[in-house]
């Protein structure tokens, strides 16, 4: 047990370090070529001095992450086929986010992939994802609340890539505000680390662990006033990442609390869409909801700090369920 605990913290400190040593290049790179973040014309006023911030930092994160749980994997003989499905879903994710920050970036417009296209390539890798989950013999069961538990692959094949698909755009939703996501992020992170340790699932710990610790290095950089936004590179791919996890450790229904925050965020943007169209008004001043909240006169770092203290409790209070 505790030669595992030091491999994951290896894993942790490799990616946060590998994260720290990429980031400051990174971030001279993308300002030498002058590729930076284009704010969105219907955001907060106060947000246009973001404009021209390096955005695409989760390619940083993401490679520490994936680099720091093949290596500990391997040296550690964790390495299985559920480590290279999630490996797989983040990388997947994260292409589709990198395509469309590349050609928001060198179009110079806040417009990338078509919804159509990010969609699509979302659910073929749910597909995919699907595929080796049934290839490899993991439990298809899926607990129905007020109905009970049901073993079928086409209902949970279905509820699979809604989760991936679903979760992935949440959290590039919620990332709006400088070391919002970071914080968030490393927070659900964490708690799906210690769910896997609880199973005794070391390779999914050591999974949860490197991207932890990317997070946390990249946060450094992130932190308000960023010197550099993870953009849908970095934001598509946590999101997918945490659905996956919650589906590997059959605990799928915990991403609801444990990814609270990135729940609420879709909700309101939801809700908002819909109240306008079927009513002409609005019900938050703007969403997402941490955009409401600053018009409302909160800071910045006001947001983030809440936000962070609601999905830290959610998480915590997650485990009194499982």
């Amino acid at each position: 047990m505790e030669t595992n605990w030091n491999w994951a913290a290896g894993a942790a400190i490799v990616s946060l370090i590998l994260t720290v040593a990429a980031m400051p290049r990174i971030i001279s790179y993308f300002r030498r070529e002058q590729l930076g973040q284009v704010t969105r014309e219907e955001g907060p006023a106060w947000h246009a001095v973001k404009s021209g911030t390096p955005t695409m930092g989760g390619v940083g994160f993401l490679l520490a992450s994936v680099a720091a749980t093949i290596a500990v994997s391997l040296v550690s003989d964790t390495l299985t086929t559920r480590t290279w499905m999630l490996v797989f879903i983040v990388g997947l994710y994260g292409t589709l986010g990198f395509l469309d920050d590349y050609i928001k970036l060198v179009m110079k417009r806040n417009l990338g992939l078509t919804s159509r296209q990010k969609f699509m390539g979302q659910v073929i890798g749910g597909i995919l994802f699907m595929l080796v989950h049934q290839w490899a013999g993991f439990s298809t069961e899926l607990y129905l609340p007020f109905i009970g538990t049901i073993d079928s692959v086409w209902l949970y094949g279905i509820f699979a890539v809604i989760w991936l698909v679903g979760f992935s755009n949440a959290v590039n939703l919620t990332d709006g505000l400088d070391g919002l996501v970071a914080g968030t992020g490393t927070i659900a992170y964490v708690a799906y680390a210690a769910i896997a340790w609880m199973q005794s699932d070391w390779d999914i710990v050591v999974f949860a662990v490197s991207v932890a610790g990317g997070l946390i290095g990249f946060f450094m950089f992130n932190k308000k006033p960023a010197q550099i936004f993870m953009g849908d590179v970095g934001s598509l791919a946590l999101g997918g990442g945490l659905a996956a996890m919650s589906l590997l450790l059959s605990q799928e229904w915990s991403l609801l609390l444990i990814g609270l925050i990135f729940v609420v965020e879709t909700a309101s943007v939801i809700l908002q869409v819909a109240s306008v169209k079927l009513r002409d008004k609005r019900i938050f001043k703007m969403s997402p909801i941490h955009h409401h909240f600053e018009m409302s006169g909160w800071s910045e770092w006001r947001v983030v700090l809440t936000f962070w203290a609601v999905g830290l409790i959610a998480a915590v209070g997650t485990f009194f369920f499982l």
